[in-house]
Protein backbone atom coordinates (compact mmCIF):
# COMPACT_ATOMS: atom_id res chain seq x y z
CA UNK A 1 0.00 0.00 0.00
CA UNK A 2 1.65 3.43 -1.01
CA UNK A 3 1.49 6.46 1.15
CA UNK A 4 -0.96 8.38 -1.00
CA UNK A 5 -3.61 5.95 -0.26
CA UNK A 6 -2.83 5.80 3.32
CA UNK A 7 -3.27 9.45 3.42
CA UNK A 8 -6.67 9.00 1.97
CA UNK A 9 -7.86 6.16 4.23
CA UNK A 10 -7.25 8.45 7.11
CA UNK A 11 -9.26 10.76 5.67
CA UNK A 12 -12.18 8.65 5.57
CA UNK A 13 -14.78 9.48 8.42
CA UNK A 14 -17.68 7.02 10.09
CA UNK A 15 -20.31 8.96 8.39
CA UNK A 16 -18.85 7.79 4.68
CA UNK A 17 -18.54 3.86 5.57
CA UNK A 18 -20.24 2.71 8.93
CA UNK A 19 -18.02 -0.65 8.62
CA UNK A 20 -14.84 0.89 8.47
CA UNK A 21 -12.41 1.70 11.55
CA UNK A 22 -9.16 3.37 11.53
CA UNK A 23 -6.44 3.04 14.86
CA UNK A 24 -3.05 2.49 15.91
CA UNK A 25 -1.53 -0.13 17.81
CA UNK A 26 1.80 -0.70 19.25
CA UNK A 27 2.76 1.70 16.04
CA UNK A 28 0.92 -0.36 13.72
CA UNK A 29 -2.25 1.14 11.27
CA UNK A 30 -5.41 -1.40 12.20
CA UNK A 31 -7.64 -1.46 9.68
CA UNK A 32 -11.07 -3.33 10.47
CA UNK A 33 -13.67 -3.74 7.35
CA UNK A 34 -16.84 -5.87 7.59
CA UNK A 35 -15.20 -8.86 9.86
CA UNK A 36 -11.39 -8.16 8.21
CA UNK A 37 -8.72 -6.92 10.03
CA UNK A 38 -5.55 -5.33 7.64
CA UNK A 39 -2.45 -4.56 9.32
CA UNK A 40 -0.16 -2.10 8.05
CA UNK A 41 3.03 -0.02 9.15
CA UNK A 42 3.13 2.85 10.06
CA UNK A 43 7.09 4.31 8.73
CA UNK A 44 6.93 7.25 10.26
CA UNK A 45 7.67 5.88 13.40
CA UNK A 46 10.65 4.97 15.67
CA UNK A 47 11.91 1.68 17.79
CA UNK A 48 11.39 2.99 21.52
CA UNK A 49 11.55 0.72 24.77
CA UNK A 50 13.10 0.82 28.10
CA UNK A 51 14.49 -1.71 29.54
CA UNK A 52 16.22 -2.29 32.96
CA UNK A 53 19.93 -2.38 32.49
CA UNK A 54 22.73 -4.83 33.92
CA UNK A 55 26.51 -5.25 33.06
CA UNK A 56 27.29 -8.06 30.17
CA UNK A 57 28.94 -10.03 33.25
CA UNK A 58 25.81 -10.87 34.62
CA UNK A 59 24.88 -12.46 31.31
CA UNK A 60 23.50 -16.06 32.11
CA UNK A 61 25.60 -18.46 30.69
CA UNK A 62 29.12 -19.32 30.01
CA UNK A 63 31.75 -16.11 30.23
CA UNK A 64 32.62 -14.49 27.63
CA UNK A 65 35.44 -11.67 27.49
CA UNK A 66 34.59 -10.39 24.09
CA UNK A 67 31.59 -8.50 25.23
CA UNK A 68 33.29 -5.63 26.90
CA UNK A 69 35.45 -5.37 24.10
CA UNK A 70 33.57 -3.01 22.18
CA UNK A 71 30.42 -0.73 21.93
CA UNK A 72 27.27 -3.04 21.29
CA UNK A 73 24.65 -4.29 23.75
CA UNK A 74 22.26 -7.69 24.12
CA UNK A 75 18.71 -6.80 23.60
CA UNK A 76 16.03 -9.29 24.00
CA UNK A 77 14.27 -11.21 21.24
CA UNK A 78 11.20 -9.55 21.14
CA UNK A 79 13.01 -6.56 20.28
CA UNK A 80 14.23 -8.20 17.15
CA UNK A 81 10.14 -8.85 16.70
CA UNK A 82 9.48 -5.56 16.52
CA UNK A 83 12.76 -4.17 14.66
CA UNK A 84 12.00 -6.30 12.10
CA UNK A 85 8.37 -5.23 11.65
CA UNK A 86 9.39 -1.39 11.70
CA UNK A 87 12.01 -1.97 8.88
CA UNK A 88 14.70 -0.18 10.38
CA UNK A 89 17.51 0.78 8.46
CA UNK A 90 20.80 -1.66 8.75
CA UNK A 91 23.42 -1.40 10.39
CA UNK A 92 21.02 -1.32 13.72
CA UNK A 93 21.91 2.14 15.86
CA UNK A 94 20.64 2.77 19.08
CA UNK A 95 20.39 5.85 21.09
CA UNK A 96 20.53 5.20 24.71
CA UNK A 97 19.44 7.89 27.45
CA UNK A 98 19.21 7.82 31.59
CA UNK A 99 16.06 10.33 31.56
CA UNK A 100 17.40 10.57 35.43
CA UNK A 101 20.88 11.70 34.75
CA UNK A 102 20.43 13.33 31.39
CA UNK A 103 23.08 11.18 29.56
CA UNK A 104 23.24 9.81 26.16
CA UNK A 105 24.93 7.74 24.16
CA UNK A 106 24.94 5.74 21.02
CA UNK A 107 25.54 2.07 20.71
CA UNK A 108 24.82 -1.60 17.82
CA UNK A 109 23.41 -4.39 18.98
CA UNK A 110 25.57 -7.92 19.24
CA UNK A 111 22.33 -10.29 20.10
CA UNK A 112 19.10 -10.95 20.85
CA UNK A 113 19.47 -12.68 23.57
CA UNK A 114 18.97 -11.11 26.81
CA UNK A 115 15.55 -11.83 28.67
CA UNK A 116 12.28 -10.11 28.56
CA UNK A 117 12.30 -6.51 29.75
CA UNK A 118 16.36 -6.35 30.45
CA UNK A 119 19.19 -5.13 28.48
CA UNK A 120 22.95 -5.75 28.82
CA UNK A 121 25.43 -3.18 28.66
CA UNK A 122 29.54 -3.00 28.44
CA UNK A 123 30.63 -1.48 31.79
CA UNK A 124 32.45 1.50 30.67
CA UNK A 125 28.79 2.61 28.81
CA UNK A 126 27.40 2.04 31.88
CA UNK A 127 29.93 4.23 33.94
CA UNK A 128 29.30 6.97 30.95
CA UNK A 129 25.19 6.93 31.25
CA UNK A 130 25.70 6.83 35.16
CA UNK A 131 23.80 3.89 35.29
CA UNK A 132 23.87 1.18 37.94
CA UNK A 133 22.56 -2.27 37.94
CA UNK A 134 18.82 -2.60 36.99
CA UNK A 135 18.18 1.04 36.77
CA UNK A 136 15.87 2.13 33.69
CA UNK A 137 17.53 3.12 29.80
CA UNK A 138 15.53 4.17 27.13
CA UNK A 139 16.92 2.67 24.02
CA UNK A 140 15.24 4.26 20.48
CA UNK A 141 16.70 3.13 16.98
CA UNK A 142 18.57 5.90 15.03
CA UNK A 143 20.37 7.21 12.04
CA UNK A 144 23.80 8.14 12.38
CA UNK A 145 26.18 9.87 9.57
CA UNK A 146 29.29 7.69 8.18
CA UNK A 147 32.22 9.31 10.49
CA UNK A 148 35.25 10.70 8.97
CA UNK A 149 37.19 12.60 11.50
CA UNK A 150 37.66 11.52 14.96
CA UNK A 151 39.94 12.78 18.12
CA UNK A 152 40.96 10.39 21.20
CA UNK A 153 42.54 11.41 24.51
CA UNK A 154 44.18 9.03 26.40
CA UNK A 155 43.44 9.12 30.03
CA UNK A 156 46.52 7.79 31.51
CA UNK A 157 50.16 7.53 30.62
CA UNK A 158 50.05 4.40 29.90
CA UNK A 159 48.92 4.41 26.59
CA UNK A 160 52.36 5.69 25.56
CA UNK A 161 54.42 2.80 25.80
CA UNK A 162 52.43 1.18 23.58
CA UNK A 163 55.03 0.72 20.38
CA UNK A 164 52.02 1.73 17.79
CA UNK A 165 48.92 2.79 19.54
CA UNK A 166 47.22 4.27 16.23
CA UNK A 167 47.25 0.90 14.98
CA UNK A 168 45.85 -0.72 18.06
CA UNK A 169 43.55 1.35 18.56
CA UNK A 170 41.68 1.09 15.05
CA UNK A 171 42.19 -2.70 15.72
CA UNK A 172 39.75 -2.47 18.82
CA UNK A 173 37.79 0.27 16.81
CA UNK A 174 36.51 -2.97 14.94
CA UNK A 175 33.83 -3.89 17.93
CA UNK A 176 32.63 -0.74 18.06
CA UNK A 177 29.52 0.56 15.98
CA UNK A 178 28.93 4.10 16.61
CA UNK A 179 31.32 6.92 18.62
CA UNK A 180 29.89 9.75 20.81
CA UNK A 181 31.58 12.96 21.45
CA UNK A 182 32.19 13.03 25.18
CA UNK A 183 31.87 9.33 26.00
CA UNK A 184 35.12 7.70 27.14
CA UNK A 185 35.82 4.45 25.74
CA UNK A 186 37.55 1.28 27.11
CA UNK A 187 39.97 -0.61 24.95
CA UNK A 188 41.53 -3.71 26.03
CA UNK A 189 45.64 -4.56 24.84
CA UNK A 190 47.81 -7.03 26.34
CA UNK A 191 45.81 -7.94 29.13
CA UNK A 192 45.41 -4.10 30.11
CA UNK A 193 42.33 -1.85 29.89
CA UNK A 194 42.98 1.79 28.50
CA UNK A 195 40.39 4.52 28.57
CA UNK A 196 40.30 7.14 25.55
CA UNK A 197 37.98 10.12 25.54
CA UNK A 198 36.17 10.67 22.31
CA UNK A 199 36.99 14.56 22.04
CA UNK A 200 35.05 15.26 18.34
CA UNK A 201 33.82 13.44 15.62
CA UNK A 202 32.73 14.62 12.35
CA UNK A 203 30.40 15.08 10.71
CA UNK A 204 28.57 15.14 13.70
CA UNK A 205 28.54 14.48 17.36
CA UNK A 206 27.61 11.27 17.01
CA UNK A 207 28.78 9.06 14.08
CA UNK A 208 28.76 5.46 12.45
CA UNK A 209 31.79 3.87 12.03
CA UNK A 210 31.16 0.92 10.30
CA UNK A 211 32.85 0.36 7.17
CA UNK A 212 34.09 3.54 7.14
CA UNK A 213 37.35 5.84 5.79
CA UNK A 214 37.99 7.83 8.90
CA UNK A 215 41.09 9.88 9.99
CA UNK A 216 41.93 9.24 13.80
CA UNK A 217 44.03 11.71 15.70
CA UNK A 218 45.55 11.72 19.08
CA UNK A 219 45.44 14.17 22.03
CA UNK A 220 48.47 14.51 24.54
CA UNK A 221 47.25 12.24 27.52
CA UNK A 222 46.44 13.00 30.53
CA UNK A 223 49.59 14.00 33.25
CA UNK A 224 51.77 13.83 29.99
CA UNK A 225 54.57 16.25 30.83
CA UNK A 226 56.44 17.14 27.60
CA UNK A 227 60.43 17.40 27.98
CA UNK A 228 62.42 20.27 28.23
CA UNK A 229 65.26 20.33 26.03
CA UNK A 230 68.27 21.16 28.80
CA UNK A 231 71.50 22.24 28.04
CA UNK A 232 73.60 19.54 28.70
CA UNK A 233 77.14 20.42 30.55
CA UNK A 234 79.76 18.48 29.83
CA UNK A 235 81.05 16.35 32.97
CA UNK A 236 83.84 17.38 34.77
CA UNK A 237 86.96 15.54 34.16
CA UNK A 238 89.01 15.15 37.20
CA UNK A 239 92.80 14.46 36.40
CA UNK A 240 93.78 11.07 37.79
CA UNK A 241 97.52 11.57 38.10
CA UNK A 242 97.88 9.71 41.09
CA UNK A 243 97.93 5.39 40.65
CA UNK A 244 98.21 2.38 42.94
CA UNK A 245 101.92 0.56 43.00
CA UNK A 246 102.16 -3.40 43.59
CA UNK A 247 105.69 -4.47 43.76
CA UNK A 248 106.23 -7.47 42.34
CA UNK A 249 109.22 -9.52 41.87
CA UNK A 250 109.86 -11.68 39.14
CA UNK A 251 112.19 -15.38 38.58
CA UNK A 252 112.20 -15.71 42.59
CA UNK A 253 113.18 -19.46 42.42
CA UNK A 254 116.51 -20.73 41.40
CA UNK A 255 117.54 -23.02 38.58
CA UNK A 256 118.91 -26.73 38.76
CA UNK A 257 120.53 -28.53 36.30
CA UNK A 258 119.01 -32.07 35.44
CA UNK A 259 121.93 -34.21 35.10
CA UNK A 260 122.97 -32.82 38.52
CA UNK A 261 125.80 -31.00 37.73
CA UNK A 262 126.89 -27.90 39.26
CA UNK A 263 126.34 -25.09 37.39
CA UNK A 264 128.98 -22.59 35.46
CA UNK A 265 129.62 -19.37 36.59
CA UNK A 266 127.99 -17.95 33.60
CA UNK A 267 124.69 -19.74 34.69
CA UNK A 268 124.63 -18.60 38.71
CA UNK A 269 121.59 -17.17 39.54
CA UNK A 270 121.07 -13.41 38.98
CA UNK A 271 119.96 -11.10 41.21
CA UNK A 272 115.77 -10.81 41.71
CA UNK A 273 114.44 -7.83 40.04
CA UNK A 274 111.67 -5.85 41.37
CA UNK A 275 109.54 -3.90 39.34
CA UNK A 276 107.08 -0.99 39.94
CA UNK A 277 103.70 -1.93 38.45
CA UNK A 278 100.89 0.48 38.27
CA UNK A 279 97.40 -0.45 38.75
CA UNK A 280 94.19 1.85 37.77
CA UNK A 281 92.17 3.36 40.26
CA UNK A 282 88.40 2.44 40.14
CA UNK A 283 85.92 4.88 39.32
CA UNK A 284 83.54 4.77 43.04
CA UNK A 285 80.97 7.32 41.84
CA UNK A 286 80.26 5.04 38.84
CA UNK A 287 76.41 5.31 37.58
CA UNK A 288 74.49 2.65 36.00
CA UNK A 289 73.84 2.95 32.61
CA UNK A 290 76.50 5.51 31.74
CA UNK A 291 79.56 4.85 29.79
CA UNK A 292 82.73 7.90 30.43
CA UNK A 293 85.57 8.12 27.84
CA UNK A 294 87.79 10.12 30.44
CA UNK A 295 90.50 11.22 27.95
CA UNK A 296 92.73 13.18 30.66
CA UNK A 297 93.64 10.13 31.75
CA UNK A 298 97.60 10.02 31.09
CA UNK A 299 98.79 6.58 29.83
CA UNK A 300 100.66 4.38 33.25
CA UNK A 301 103.69 4.93 31.94
CA UNK A 302 103.49 8.64 32.50
CA UNK A 303 102.12 8.35 35.73
CA UNK A 304 105.17 6.01 37.24
CA UNK A 305 107.31 8.62 39.36
CA UNK A 306 110.83 7.67 38.23
CA UNK A 307 113.77 7.28 40.53
CA UNK A 308 116.80 8.84 40.00
CA UNK A 309 118.75 7.43 37.52
CA UNK A 310 115.86 5.51 36.18
CA UNK A 311 115.67 5.85 32.46
CA UNK A 312 112.85 4.23 30.80
CA UNK A 313 111.66 0.94 31.80
CA UNK A 314 113.66 -1.44 33.57
CA UNK A 315 115.46 -4.32 32.01
CA UNK A 316 114.11 -7.88 32.52
CA UNK A 317 116.45 -10.32 31.01
CA UNK A 318 119.93 -9.10 31.88
CA UNK A 319 121.74 -12.99 30.46
CA UNK A 320 123.41 -13.74 27.27
CA UNK A 321 121.67 -16.32 24.97
CA UNK A 322 123.54 -19.11 23.93
CA UNK A 323 123.11 -21.76 20.43
CA UNK A 324 122.41 -25.47 20.86
CA UNK A 325 124.44 -25.34 17.96
CA UNK A 326 128.06 -25.07 17.57
CA UNK A 327 128.86 -23.85 13.82
CA UNK A 328 131.02 -24.72 11.40
CA UNK A 329 134.05 -22.83 10.61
Amino acid sequence: MTAGFVNKVKTITASHCKNFELCTVNKYIMFHFNGFNMEFLDNGRSFQETYKCFPVAMLPGNEREDLERGGKIIMPPSALDVLTRHNVEYPMLFKLTNRAQKRTTHAGVLEFVAEEGKCYLPLWMMQNLLLTEGCPVRIESVSLPVATFSKFQPQSTDFLDITNPKAVLENALRNFACLTTGDVIAIKYNKKVYELCVLETRPGNAVSIIECDMNVEFEAAIGYEPNKPKAEEPPVEEPQDHVMEEVVETFKGSGVRLDGKKKKDNQLDTPVIKRVLARGVPDYDYKFGYLKFDRSIKPINERIPKKDGEDGEPETFHGQGFSMKTRKL
